[in-house]
């Protein structure tokens, strides 16, 4: 064992504690006298002895097995690691609460840690003659009165008289309510039609159409651009905007509802690429006069209206509108009482493509001043302008990935960004003046909550080695309190390795990559290799977070005598825009270059068997797998795809037209990308898998290419999932993992 330890530096992982690195001081100084050195050598023995212990107890630990279910169902449940569940500052405090258990509400406080119970949900249902299973919605009013919600009915609580009232009830076919909090009034949809219950008990239609074409009330745009919702209050509440949609000229397209006897058709409005698509405006009602005034795109009928928002003196509407080609974009003022456009503020073009993700940011609630975040530097920035639209300040210069703006606190303004690895999640804080600070300093994935007061900042965070913490920050970032270690969920069961590394793609571009080993490799041996892709915009799959960003199934599979692995290639997220628009008109071509980089650098290992690899992926990853399959024939012995692109002319025109142009402006790239033209080549074993009520990518990619190789008279499977969408949720999601993996092992033999 000492020999083991004496070749072996896994012991040392960790960093020299301040009492060990004076020691070796000590001895390198030779100042020791001989009862000294005598200690220091016990000293050591002591360490170890506690080392072979410590080497023993994991080893014998991990006696588990975790099973396929387990590492479907469990992941983010008993195997998440422990933190403060929904963290919540008190307002105006240094106190905050959190859930235990979801049945019970928490509270502590900065200056003393030690929580105190303050609510149950069995209690909290007894005042509200509610039938909530837990803390809902929940979010303080103030230092005394939270609110929480059901999705239907919303109710207020005090925490002082322990009193309690029902604010509003909403019928059962109700969707997307958005509750404004100083006013409690709460805007919502019925079908396609917005209703308003104001909090004096007033209830409100703010749109009637009988047209079934016109939406109100709802995420446009296929939520593409970062539109999650459609529904905006002002900020005072007095009146509410939001989109609508035009969709009588988009293309029907049938889904079958099988659970229906006969079988039912269920159609939905779906543009695909190069087709006529939906024309949007903004509706912004007023509820003082009880009438609407609408906003139409400005330079085309069917351009996109994107990123809303409202000025801080309720006045205006900034409103993103990027023309059907999505290479240019104009962010326009409207006034919000007539409609009327006011100007142009900015506007940007480029000839690949823009994608304004992130509305107008007032960092003041008493200025129109506002922060843009643009990537016309080549990445994301944050720059601030007057409501002229005259640039006052660009606030950052980072040659990496802004994400995201928090908030403001104290004149200062808070926002993700990767930071200098790419692999992570940092936050930052800038004033207006562009003096930026780090505030996150440890390596990691974070995310934070900050007090009301901008005193001290809520962090939460993991990294390759952290399974979670929850600490308490100042605005400097100096740890005031640490709250949560987490210990490892997984420590009992038999868990492999994860590895990040990186290689170097064909054109020189830096690739991230994941290898997943089992428990008890051997390097001596030879391992089939499951490649799991996704490889398309908008996704990162190698994160320094816990788990390093796998799912829990790969560590299984890794357990059956696998290797994991796992490339982000170009056109993937978080790498700027350089990286990332290298595939405009050619998808599924420098991917696959990278992806076929990444089985290059597998074979330079010894102990990878280069003969039996396997790829699987979904969506995009989806049409990455069947691409390598096709495309790179005889590379992978065994392919499984599920809910794959396999012709773009089928896809919906926002995302495709962005990323291919229209079917008649790119030709030649639609039909290279086209799995239909590729498909003769196929060898080894493919098996497609595709929801039957996929409305994201609908089955019609599938069945075109199963009948393609139909006529081919070339062999393949495929496998439907009935009446589930774009993925496989639930419990059913073991029955798909276990059909892919299955499938996977058995033809890769």
């Amino acid at each position: 064992m000492l020999a083991l330890l004496a070749s072996s530096n896994w012991f040392l992982a960790e960093p020299l504690t301040e009492g060990e690195a004076s020691d070796q001081k000590l001895i390198a100084s030779k100042s020791l006298s001989l009862r000294e050195f005598q200690n220091h050598k016990m000293k050591i023995t002591f360490k170890i002895l506690a080392a072979i212990l410590l080497f023993s107890s994991v080893s014998f630990g991990q006696s588990k097995e975790l099973t396929l279910e387990d590492a479907v169902m469990q992941q983010y449940r008993k195997f998440a690691p422990k933190s403060l569940t929904m963290f919540s500052w008190v307002p105006n405090t240094d106190c905050y609460t959190y859930l235990e258990s979801s049945q019970i509400l928490m509270k502590a406080s900065v200056e003393n840690t030690e929580a105190k119970e303050l609510l149950t949900i069995q209690q909290l249902n007894a005042v509200l003659d509610a039938e909530l299973s837990w803390f809902s919605g929940f979010e303080w009013k103030n230092e005394n009165e939270f609110w929480v919600n059901d999705g239907l009915k919303f109710y207020s609580y005090n925490t002082v008289d322990e009193k309690g009232k029902t604010i509003h009830g909403l019928d059962e076919n109700s969707e997307n309510p958005t509750f404004h909090n100083g006013t409690e009034n709460i805007a919502f949809t019925i079908q396609n039609n917005i209703y308003i219950h104001s909090g004096k008990g007033l209830k409100i239609i703010v749109t009637d159409n009988t047209d079934k074409n016109i939406v109100s009330g709802q995420a446009i745009a296929r939520s593409e651009f970062g539109i999650t919702n459609g529904l905006f209050w002002s900020p005072d509440g007095s009146a509410l905007a939001f989109y609508q949609k035009d969709e009588t000229d988009v293309a029907d397209y049938p889904l079958l509802d099988n659970t229906k006897t006969p079988g039912e058709l269920k159609l939905i409005k779906y543009p695909m690429t190069g087709q006529k698509s939906e024309k949007p405006k903004v509706g912004i009602y007023n509820i003082a006069t009880r009438k609407t005034v609408f906003i139409s795109p400005r330079e085309g009928e069917d351009n996109y209206l994107t990123n809303l928002s409202w000025t801080p003196d309720n006045k205006y509407v900034i409103i993103a509108e990027v023309n059907r080609d999505q290479d240019h974009y104009w962010l326009n003022v409207f006034d919000a009482t007539t409609g009327e456009f006011v100007r142009t503020l900015l506007e940007e073009a480029n000839d690949k493509w823009v994608e304004p993700e992130h509305a107008a940011f007032f960092p003041s609630e008493k200025s129109n001043n506002f922060v843009w975040i643009s990537e016309k530097s080549g990445f994301n920035n944050l720059y601030y302008y007057d409501f002229t639209g005259h640039l006052i300040k660009q606030l950052t210069s980072h040659e990496f990935v802004v994400k995201n703006i928090i908030e403001e606190k104290n004149g200062r303004i808070y926002y993700t960004t990767t930071g200098e690895n790419p692999l992570e999640t940092q936050v930052y804080s800038v004033d207006l003046k562009g003096k930026v600070k780090m505030l996150t300093q440890v390596n990691g994935t974070h995310s934070i909550d900050i007090s009301t007061d901008g005193r001290y900042v809520h962090d939460k965070y993991s990294s390759h080695s952290i399974p979670g913490k929850d600490v308490i920050l100042n605005p400097k970032g100096k740890l005031v309190k640490e709250l949560v270690k987490s210990p490892n969920m997984l420590s009992d069961y038999k868990m492999g390795t994860a590895e990040i590394g990186s290689i170097i793609g064909k054109d020189g571009s830096k690739l991230y990559t994941r290898l997943i080993k089992p428990s008890d490799f051997d390097p001596n041996k030879k391992y089939p290799v499951l490649v799991y892709v996704y490889g398309g915009p908008h996704a990162q799959l190698v994160k320094n977070s816990w788990l390093d960003g796998a799912s829990l199934w790969m560590y299984w599979m890794a357990e059956q005598g696998y290797l994991v692995f796992t490339v982000d290639n170009r056109g993937s997220a978080e790498r700027g825009f350089t990286f990332e628009s290298q595939i405009h008109r050619q998808c599924g071509t420098v991917e696959m270059e990278d992806q076929i980089s990444g089985v290059d650098f597998l074979k330079t290992l010894p102990f990878v068997d280069g003969e039996r690899l396997a790829v699987h992926g979904w969506s995009y990853g989806g049409f990455m797998t069947t691409s390598l399959m096709l495309r790179n024939a005889g590379v992978y012995n065994v392919g499984v795809a599920g809910g794959p692109v396999t012709d773009w002319k089928y896809y919906e025109a926002m995302y495709g037209e962005r990323y291919m142009d229209r079917p008649e402006q790119n030709p030649k790239g639609y039909e290279k990308a086209s799995l239909m033209t590729h498909a003769q080549n196929l060898k080894g074993d493919l098996l497609l898998i595709h929801g039957t009520v996929d409305d994201v990518v609908v089955m019609q990619h599938n069945f075109s290419l199963v009948q393609r190789f139909v006529e081919l008279g070339i062999q393949m499977d495929f496998f439907p999932y009935p009446m589930h969408k774009h993925n496989v949720r639930g419990k059913d999601r073991v029955h798909l993992m276990t059909k892919v993996l299955d499938y996977v092992i058995e033809k890769n033999k």
